[in-house]
């Protein structure tokens, strides 16, 4: 295996010291070690991976020094208009390090929601004209690695992509980041979401955003026996349940829409809400369960208790606002909450981390999908 420290010493001799991206579990270890130790405004958490391509974009232009871009595989599909619009050599040739965990790769077992796009990845890379390499796990060769790559983008201005499997990088722990503010927090984002989804009618859908929030739906819905017949478990697509919960309330105005998101996810397509507010659909409860963390993978901070949620969704044209941090609150909240006005946004500041015993959801995606579709007939 890597040491994290190993590889971003290596980097560091070839003059590559500027980390953007969004965080993945296969590069955790990288991403905490990049978290703890780099300078500050030489590693910026990205809202999303295409907005990463940016600023590395401008830090190669104010510098002239390779930048490094990471990103979960899935990610690549955010990248896709500045690799080949903004970094390409056609366009204006800026070299750009792509570090690229390989969730779903061909042979090794994953989540549904990898498969395709693992088994695409390299077809990808080189479709794109980006030079890509599987990073090694041995650190004898990981120099040689490094130094091919770093020669490539230096002789040609283009971009290389280093592909990492799973296993990959050794053990690195972050260090304590938390905002002192959520030292404070008292509330477990899983018992909030039970508190939400045992508040809501029996006709009301839920749209959940990626990682352990759904992962928690389905399992306080297990639970209980209630069944998921009611839940859209969005497994993928991060930053985009708020739009699929739109889609779904302004077909169904009748119907209570509820969307289960994220601090992360929000950040990432964080435009989405300005839809939201001028759709004004009648029946959407967009419930933000913010923990100020990527949480589902490794734990990295957002900018979630940076920002004045309610602020801006009123600005987007939300009709109700409101925020809370802990369970007596949030009773209250629940109680009236539909004689609110809608759309309606209702931030939950909640504890980081999750149980450690914490499963998946046992349906398929496409069963999912297919109990959902028939529920909505009713």
């Amino acid at each position: 295996m890597i040491q994290p420290k190993f590889f971003y010493q290596t980097l560091k001799e070839y003059g590559i010291d500027f980390y953007t991206g969004v965080p993945d579990s296969l590069l955790k270890n990288l991403c905490a070690f990049i978290t703890d130790n780099a300078e500050p405004r030489h590693h910026i958490i990205a809202a999303n991976e295409g907005g990463a391509m940016g600023l590395a974009a401008g830090h190669y232009l104010a510098t002239g020094q390779i930048p490094v871009v990471y990103m979960q595989n899935s990610g690549l599909g955010n990248t896709v208009n500045p690799l080949l619009s903004l970094t390409d050599k056609e366009v204006y040739n800026i070299p750009v390090l792509l570090v690229v965990g390989w969730r779903g790769e061909p042979g090794v077992h994953d989540e549904p929601q990898h498969v395709k796009q693992g088994k695409v990845t390299i077809p990808l890379l080189d479709t794109m004209g980006i030079k890509n390499e599987v990073l090694t796990a041995d650190e004898s060769e990981l120099q040689k690695q490094i130094e091919r790559a770093a020669n490539y983008m230096k002789e040609t201005k283009e971009s290389f992509a280093l592909v990492v499997c799973k296993g990959t990088f050794d053990k690195y722990e972050l260090k304590d980041q938390e905002n002192p503010a959520a030292r404070k927090l008292t509330l477990e984002r899983e018992d909030a979401i039970k508190m939400v989804a045992a508040s809501m009618d029996k006709k009301a859908v839920v749209v959940s955003t990626t990682g352990k929030i759904s992962r928690e739906l389905f399992e306080y819905r297990e639970a209980v026996g209630e069944g998921h017949a009611r839940d859209f478990l969005t497994v993928g697509s991060m930053g985009h349940a708020s739009q699929i919960a739109l889609g779904i309330a302004l077909s169904q105005p009748e119907r209570p829409v509820y969307c289960f998101d994220g601090d992360g996810a929000m950040i990432m397509h964080m435009g989405s809400m300005g839809i939201v507010g001028e759709m004004a659909p009648g029946n959407y409860y967009h419930i933000i369960f913010n923990n100020g963390a990527h949480d589902s993978v490794g734990g990295q901070p957002t900018i979630g208790f940076m920002l004045d949620l309610p602020e801006i969704a009123s600005s987007c044209g939300y009709k109700t606002v409101i925020s809370v941090e802990n369970r007596v609150d949030l009773e209250e909240v629940l109680a009236q909450l539909t004689d609110c006005e809608t759309p309606l946004l209702l931030e939950i500041k909640v504890r980081k981390g999750a149980r450690a015993d914490l499963g998946r959801p046992t349906t398929t995606p496409i069963e999912n999908k297919n109990a959902l579709m028939n529920f909505l007939k009713k």
